[in-house]
């Protein structure tokens, strides 16, 4: 019988979450089986198209930390930039990714911040409810989500709609253009690729990929074997070579605001009903439509607006690494190749915060699963009387 904590220790990313130098934790949520439940289900659907997609949850969860050499960091996320905030009635993860959110701290807290922004923050946080604390740095653009008292509401973790005609053959292969940055997108057109699609990654040269300086490492891994066309958004002939490529393609995945691709003239429902057959996937923090549209987000603090933590005696630490990168990545890919084995036609609207509520949502192992300590670093989750040793991330080639 699986146990999802078992396999949570045995993946590496119970090794990535909980106090520095303290026991390390798992979530409520069966992580692993769900993720490698969907990672199967696309697997199978790749056969069909001549594609040999062998991912597993162990190392989409993983893989970014093991390059990095990360360890666990309680409530301070992986890379140091997201951390969880203790508020008047809960907690509230608040991410300071970009020199633009450090900038506007001093409006998110009401005051000038002579000191470190996270001490002010950390007593904004104190004098009022976790929810108007995220607000309030929503409004100034920084991504922040409260933890949810009880999980949100869950529902599948894609929201598919159909805006285009469906193809009555399936196309033989599928050509992805691929405008998403960063990991979640990014992962989709990679396990795309694996599953035998031609992936072309567009980058505009003003405003590259993030992940390619910041993180090159993972640049390389979800881009290798994809083409690269540089096309210059802010000039006609940049665009006119994106609505070329954009005429030949099968699946687009994107990652930007509505607002941003119809500046350019770009809407999934022209796209989906220019031919049959075509899929829009688009990747953000909360979905397309919705009061919420508008948030913006990356994985850890989604992570936490969707209800995924871990808890420490002390309260709740992240999960492994972004985790609802890695979870929204596998699900948006998994939609993608359910739209094409049914024709297409459909917009997969894959948003992290429903991802991993979703995630979540799935019933868990109900035994209880003692963490103990083995000595010199080592540490063993117990459920019954099986013992599994608590493993580092397998490790990469960098």
């Amino acid at each position: 019988m699986r146990c999802a904590v078992l396999e949570w220790a045995a993946s590496g990313a119970m090794w990535l979450t909980g106090h520095e130098g303290g026991p390390p934790a798992y979530p409520a949520a069966p992580v692993v089986p769900v993720l490698d439940a969907a990672l199967e289900e696309a697997a199978a659907l790749a056969a069909a198209a001549g594609g040999d997609l062998a991912e597993r949850a162990r190392t989409v969860l993983t893989e970014r930390a093991s390059s990095r050499g990360f360890r666990r960091r309680g409530r301070t996320s992986l890379g140091g930039r997201c951390r969880l905030l203790r508020a008047a009635d809960g907690w509230v993860a608040v991410n300071l990714a970009r020199p633009e959110d450090v900038e506007v701290v001093p409006a998110v807290v009401g005051g000038p911040v002579p000191e470190d922004p996270w001490a002010a923050l950390a007593r904004a946080g104190a004098s009022m409810p976790a929810a108007a604390l995220a607000a309030r740095a929503q409004l100034c653009g920084v991504p922040s989500a409260a933890l949810p008292r009880r999980p949100p509401p869950a529902s599948a973790p894609v929201r598919t709609v159909a805006l285009g005609p469906r193809a009555e053959r399936v196309a033989a292969s599928l050509l992805v253009v691929n405008l998403s940055a960063m990991w979640a997108g990014p992962l989709c057109a990679h396990l795309l690729a694996q599953s035998g699609a031609r992936v072309v990654k567009v980058e505009d040269p003003r405003r590259p990929d993030g992940s390619r300086l910041g993180d090159p490492w993972l640049f390389r891994h979800l881009n290798a074997g994809c083409e690269h066309e540089a096309a210059d958004l802010s000039s006609p002939t940049g665009r006119a070579r994106l609505r070329r490529l954009l005429a030949r393609a099968d699946v687009v995945i994107e990652g930007s605001r509505p607002r941003a691709l119809r500046r350019l003239g770009l809407t999934p429902g022209a796209f989906l009903r220019a031919r049959p057959g075509r899929t829009w996937v688009s990747v953000t923090g909360y979905g397309r439509l919705g009061p919420w549209s508008g948030r913006v987000a990356f994985g850890d603090d989604a992570a936490v607006a969707g209800g995924l933590v871990a808890w420490s005696k002390s309260g709740p630490v992240f999960c492994a690494d972004a985790i609802a990168d890695p979870v929204t990545g596998v699900f948006a890919a998994l939609g993608a190749l359910r739209s094409w084995a049914g024709g297409g036609g459909c917009l997969v609207d894959a948003a992290m915060r429903r991802a991993v509520a979703y995630v979540c949502a799935q019933p868990s192992c109900p035994a209880d699963h003692p963490v103990e300590d083995l000595g010199d670093g080592r540490w063993a989750v117990r459920h019954g009387d099986r013992v599994q040793e608590v493993c580092p991330p397998p490790p990469v080639a960098v």
